[in-house]
């Protein structure tokens, strides 16, 4: 199923899609949580994209294993193939965070709407919830980042050093 796409390995075709999504999911994910007024129109946009991030990942992984397969291995396939193994880890950190930043954002329009004249004390007992989003966001992210481009030169490496099979 995840071998070939009218003749031509799927892995080349869905790895670029996830080389873009991924970190694109990982920059949203800070934006939303690190702008308030990003985070009220975006927040959607970024759980759709990290959602998307995490369903590509199996299947660019999986395409990996058969174009593996049909190729052969050596030495500079199975460094990628191992750092590939880290991904969705990642991914699905960015996913949750990205819904507990929906969350937020849901809470936040909620509590604007209900509590317009709520005390400034009430507001403010909350304050730590976004700056551990923020912080979560941060680490989720850089750690995601870091890893595709790590898995992407590899990848490239592999494929440019001519020892391909």
């Amino acid at each position: 199923m995840f071998d070939t796409f009218f003749g031509l390995p799927l892995h080349p075709l869905v790895v670029h899609a996830t080389e873009v999504i991924v970190p694109l999911a990982a920059l949203l994910v800070v934006l939303t949580a690190a702008w308030p007024r990003f985070r009220r129109w975006g927040a959607y946009l970024t759980a759709g994209t990290a959602l998307v991030a995490v369903a590509l990942v199996p299947i660019t992984k999986e395409s990996g294993e058969r174009l593996e397969a049909r190729v052969g291995e050596n030495s500079l396939i199975e460094a990628h193939a191992e750092l590939a193994d880290g991904l969705l880890p990642w991914t699905i950190g960015l996913l949750v965070v990205a819904a507990a930043l929906l969350w937020w954002n849901i809470r936040e329009r909620r509590a604007r709407a209900s509590t317009e004249d709520a005390p400034a004390s009430t507001r403010a007992t909350l304050r730590w919830v976004p700056v551990t989003l923020l912080v979560a966001a941060v680490v989720v992210a850089g750690g995601t980042t870091v890893d595709a481009v790590l898995i992407g030169h590899s990848g490239a490496t592999a494929v440019w050093s001519g020892d391909m099979g």
